[in-house]
């Protein structure tokens, strides 16, 4: 038998530290931007999934919520932007606009509520022709700052927080 890994990969350190840095932190401490690989990043998805063999012979239906993939190509950086839970509504909201029946059945089709908020796709890091590019500090730097999605004021305050964090933890600006 056959099986298939998915390739993972860790952001590194000072890629990491240049996001945090260029980008701020949010309101528990975590950097607003991250640094993702493809392959690494799953999601919850509900619905009605097929499985199947590896001759494509269908083995079973089931509905269910599942950790997949979030993101394609899977062999590229993607760097993603956090958002507060209030972005998404109230929880109730959240429940009614993401339900979905699968034969009766209701399933969360966006799995739970992002209760402390959730990183949502910003940049994917490929070349013109959509080939590979090494993430890079600068290249990382470059993106959380061009990033003008947010308030001018509110980014401000958020590298401060940033630099105070790290001041706290020992790891220097």
């Amino acid at each position: 038998m056959i099986y298939v890994l998915r390739e993972t990969h860790e952001t590194p350190a000072d890629v990491a530290r240049e996001l945090f840095l260029a980008g701020g932190c949010n309101r528990f401490g975590e950097a607003n931007y991250r640094a993702v690989w493809g392959w690494s990043r799953l999601d919850w998805i509900g619905g009605k999934w097929e499985d199947r063999d590896a001759g494509g012979k269908l083995l079973r239906e089931v509905i269910e919520v599942r950790l997949e993939p979030k993101y394609v190509p899977h062999n590229r950086w993607h760097i993603e932007r956090w958002l507060p839970p209030e972005n998404y509504g109230s929880p109730d909201q959240w429940h009614a606009e993401t339900i979905e029946i699968e034969n009766g059945r209701s399933i969360p089709a966006l799995g739970p509520y992002p209760s402390r908020g959730e990183y949502e796709h910003c940049f994917t890091l490929e070349g013109p022709r959509g080939e590979f590019v090494q993430l890079t500090p600068a290249v990382a730097r470059y993106i959380a700052r061009g990033d003008r999605s947010k308030p001018h004021a509110a980014s401000r305050e958020a590298k401060r927080s940033a630099r105070r964090t790290l001041a706290a933890r020992g790891t220097g600006v």
